[in-house]
């Protein structure tokens, strides 16, 4: 069973009562791929990855890789950690003019179309058509939501395409399936954090699916719409700089129930980090069957090679050290582009957000030169020093625990792994992905 098939058997499974679910691994970060991989290969399931439209695209995106270099650079990490490539699911995120907001409809479209035949081409199965946002010369109201007949339409359309690419490859791969909808909430977003956030309106969700519905039906995609599985909404989950608005099952009760009647459809919750295990079950419980996590990963990493960097500065001169919290601090400083924006306050307040938000702008800058030599340094540091058991349990007493099991060594690389898998366990445990 390919890894496609498998995903749609979980979703049946769901539907059917079973609890089942899916987590999406959002990050393009390699420890945390490896460590996604790693923790997959463990529970014998296949892993769902996906990147967004403005992190890979047909001139870059963010990353600097176009969708092809980004499956040969999942591929080149499946074969470094034995990973086999046929339960490597490949999803394709808000996919639509996302990143073309400025153009007119005509030029943003056609960026669109381009970027989803190069997603479909380069061998991304899992798609989600999002083409909620307002372009240049889009009229209405833009405090209010595009209207869905010209999203649907603009869905429609970008289907077609992602469909014609895939049969004139000719490869006998599994068709793709879709994603449709957006969880934009409404404008203003989240309310007080005592109310939690505005909760996609289960009738809203009922016409979404009608509405785009009809617009496959009529650019004649009726096999297509047979291979829509999901519907993004804002199920109330989210999280800020120091807050996480948590999952509740009786405020989303309604709309959990807004799928009901419609087969092999279910839920695709996004932001769904720093979410509790019950929460998270609580929601596979209720159909909102896949779950994304991305944040919450590379929060993780930061926090494994922080506290590496604690042991490093107990074992080495102060002059040999990689500084690695000091780099982080002066590369985002220079290049304040991914935070500044994100992180209002007062300076202290700022330096507390640049290297601890949830929100963790911090993982954009992980790539740069500087943060490279710094890691590689204090990777080699541990190395050539290997810290003393006591030392390790001070700053990672889980690492240290599953180092006197006899499941973890001592491994820089090993032990920063070990805390993104963490939390991987979570979302594991909470779908049942153990086995799938």
């Amino acid at each position: 069973m390919t890894a496609v098939e498998t995903f749609i058997e979980i979703i049946k499974a769901n539907k059917s009562g079973s609890h089942r679910g899916i987590y999406s691994v959002c990050s393009a970060h390699e420890g945390v791929i490896r460590a996604s991989m790693k923790q997959a290969l463990e529970d014998g399931s296949i892993l769902l990855v996906e990147s967004t439209s403005n992190q890979v695209d047909q001139f870059g995106g963010y990353t600097g890789m176009k969708p092809v270099d980004f499956v040969e650079y999942l591929n080149r990490v499946a074969g470094d950690t034995g990973f086999p490539t046929d339960r490597l699911l490949l999803g394709g995120d808000h996919l639509g003019p996302n990143s073309w907001q400025h153009l007119n409809a005509r030029e943003a479209m056609e960026n669109s179309h381009e970027l989803i035949k190069q997603y479909v081409s380069a061998g991304y199965q899992k798609i989600h058509l999002d083409a909620s946002m307002f372009l240049s010369d889009d009229k209405g109201d833009r405090t209010k939501p595009l209207a869905d007949e010209i999203v649907a339409r603009r869905a429609a359309a970008l289907c077609s395409t992602a469909e014609k690419t895939w049969k004139a490859m000719d490869n006998g791969s599994p068709a793709p399936v879709y994603i449709i909808g957006t969880e934009v909430p409404i404008p203003g977003g989240a309310k007080e954090q005592e109310d939690g956030l505005e909760l996609t309106p289960a009738s809203d969700a009922g016409q979404t699916v009608e509405i785009t519905r009809n617009a496959f039906l009529k650019e004649g995609l009726s096999d297509a719409w047979e291979r829509v599985c999901g519907l993004v909404v804002q199920p109330g989950v989210e999280f800020g700089d120091d807050q996480v608005f948590d999952f509740d099952t009786e405020k989303a009760y309604e709309l959990s129930h807004a799928l009901d009647d419609i087969p092999n459809l279910v839920f695709e919750a996004h932001s769904t980090d720093y979410q509790t295990l019950s929460a998270l079950s609580s929601m596979a419980e209720k159909h909102f069957c896949i779950q994304k996590v991305g944040p919450w990963l590379t929060f993780a990493w930061r926090e494994a090679l922080f506290a590496l960097a604690s042991i490093e500065a107990e074992m080495v001169a102060p002059d040999k050290t990689s500084g690695l919290k000091q780099v982080m601090e002066e590369v985002m400083i220079e290049n304040p582009k991914y935070w500044l924006k994100y992180y209002p306050g007062s300076d202290s307040e700022q330096l507390i957000k640049r290297k601890y938000s949830y929100s963790d702008r911090s993982r954009y800058y992980w790539p740069d030169k500087k943060l490279i030599t710094a890691v590689t340094r204090l990777f080699s540091n541990i190395r050539n020093q290997v810290p003393p058991a006591t030392l390790l349990s001070q700053f990672m007493p889980n690492q240290y625990q599953a180092w006197r099991q006899g499941v973890l060594d001592l491994d820089p690389q090993n032990l920063a792994e070990f805390h993104v898998r963490e939390v991987l366990n979570v979302y594991a445990t909470a779908c049942r992905s153990k086995g799938n």
